[in-house]
């Protein structure tokens, strides 16, 4: 199974970047593994934050394919631990689906039809993170997963 991990928006801050980098590389023995970043919408600043959530969501929309599986990070998702996470993990990757998607929204979130066409929401804390800031957390908790489940030492180190 395909995983693909969807951003709205270029990463703006090089420490990101580079920390992101590091675990796609070393993701890549595990399993095929890309963060995809969609666009920022066009005169963002122009928009209410309902208008631009809804415009994030349609162009979302309109590149999930039939059959994909996404999942939502969400602030009011379902929590767990690292362990937790890595059983869960294992489960969804079992799925026949073609692609598994992890989605983080733009600054305000995600539009109601995003989140009917989701089939999970999960969160990284009960805190909340910079959208920007996401990113670096959710990619290291999935290689952290995917260390566990393959019983290497990341996870005590």
């Amino acid at each position: 199974m395909k995983v693909e991990f969807w951003v709205v928006g270029k990463t703006q801050f090089q420490y990101l970047k580079e920390g992101i980098e590091i675990y796609e590389k070393r993701m890549k023995k595990y399993l095929p593994f890309t963060t995809v970043v969609l666009p920022d919408i066009k005169n963002a600043k122009n928009l209410t934050s309902n208008l631009l959530k809804e415009k994030e969501g349609v162009m979302i929309l309109n590149k999930l394919e039939k059959g994909d599986v996404l999942i939502l990070l969400d602030e009011n998702g379902k929590t767990f631990t690292s362990e937790k996470y890595a059983v869960w993990l294992n489960q969804q990757l079992q799925h026949s689906a073609r692609k598994l998607i992890f989605l983080v929204g733009g600054a305000y979130g995600f539009s109601q039809d995003v989140y009917q066409r989701s089939q999970q929401k999960i969160a990284l804390s009960q805190m909340t993170f910079s959208h920007q800031m996401v990113r670096l957390f959710f990619i290291e908790q999935f290689y952290r997963a995917l260390t566990i489940l393959n019983n290497e030492p990341y996870h005590h180190s």
